[in-house]
């Protein structure tokens, strides 16, 4: 069975995930959504630097609801929830890496109704959170007794993460330590993560405190540091660290962590990735403990990053690997806890 897939926007994942929807023989793009106009009329096949496909961008939604498909990858920068449900009434499933990857229950019966009016699925997956935070922690506790506590983690060097825009002005690269603790990063970046700290301790049994702990440090250039948004001044943020943890009595048990460096070159405290470099790690401490280190993940060089980053390429990947499983699933809102194994697909020969 070919199943027929809407892109919605062409950012990195979007262009990603289109390329993998055109590689893949069980998948068929049928549309594309894009917020530019400057991009709408234009092949698809342009706007990812490929021949032309014959499948022209569109920036309005009603085109986008009216076409016969059966899922959307909805990859913008930030989650429009009503965009969503309409979607999900108009008979189309969705797959996302940008939310709803374990939603509490009034967020969840909102998407459930949409889904049983639209007889439609919805999946949240992705990378970090969407994958590394929830889902393979769950897989490898399997082989874990007496579980004490779950962590996972990223190592990135932010260089090479081309969305100048959003290094400088959303997760506040450059600015100064001050400006930086009024981030919104704590709460965009924390509604996901907490939700994927909750789906772990639920599913593991933990009986965890109220409120999720929530950390934010930063660490300052000591001498310019130069990176794709230009030059980051002495004195002004070049590396983050984010923790969200759910404690029991008030101590840690599932942890969610993320170091975003600049480099590892003048920066105060200086952090470091340490000698095992750029990775994603999950670590499960029980009987017997289990700890996970994810390679090639992240570029081999800053220009190879600029110009595709395999970090994003997963993030499309899970999306567009997923689209399959999504659409035989029931109607309502479809966790990892309730789809079967997904698995990527052989090269074609």
């Amino acid at each position: 069975m070919t199943y027929r897939v809407i892109q919605w926007a062409t950012g990195g994942v979007g262009r990603a995930a289109i390329e993998g929807v055109l590689a893949q023989p069980d998948l068929e793009l049928a549309g594309c959504w894009v917020h530019s106009e400057a991009k709408a009329g234009r092949d698809v096949g342009e706007l990812v630097d490929r021949e032309p496909i014959g499948v022209r961008a569109t920036a309005d939604i009603e085109e986008v609801l009216a076409l016969d498909d059966d899922c959307v990858i909805y990859a913008p920068l930030m989650a429009d929830p009503p965009t969503v449900v309409r979607l999900l009434r108009s008979g189309k499933n969705v797959v996302t890496p940008v939310g709803w990857w374990y939603p509490d229950a009034t967020a969840r019966e909102r998407i459930d109704e949409a889904c049983r009016e639209g007889g439609t699925t919805l999946h949240g997956t992705g990378i970090h959170p969407g994958g590394i935070t929830e889902r393979f922690p769950l897989m490898v506790s399997a082989l874990s007794g007496s579980i004490r506590s779950v962590r996972a983690e990223e190592f990135s060097d932010i260089r090479t993460y081309s969305a100048v825009d959003v290094v400088r002005d959303i997760m506040l690269f450059g600015a100064t330590p001050e400006d930086a603790k009024s981030s919104i990063m704590t709460t965009v970046l924390g509604d996901g993560f907490c939700q994927s700290i909750r789906m772990v301790a639920d599913e593991l049994g933990f009986d965890i405190d109220p409120e999720i702990q929530v950390t934010h440090e930063v660490a300052v250039a000591t001498a310019p540091i130069a990176c794709p948004m230009g030059e980051i001044a002495p004195g002004h943020v070049a590396a983050q660290r984010f923790v969200w943890q759910a404690t029991v009595d008030g101590e840690p048990v599932v942890s969610a962590i993320v170091n975003w460096l600049m480099g590892e070159e003048h920066l105060d405290p200086a952090w470091s990735f340490g000698g095992n470099g750029e990775r994603f790690e999950v670590s499960v401490e029980g009987d017997p403990p289990v700890h996970l280190t994810f390679h090639g993940l992240h570029p081999a060089s800053i220009e190879e990053g600029l110009n595709r980053n395999r970090g994003i390429v997963a993030t499309a990947m899970h999306c567009v690997n997923a689209v399959p499983y999504v659409c035989e699933a029931d109607p309502g809102l479809r966790t990892y806890l309730d789809l079967p194994l997904i698995a990527g697909r052989a090269a074609r020969r």
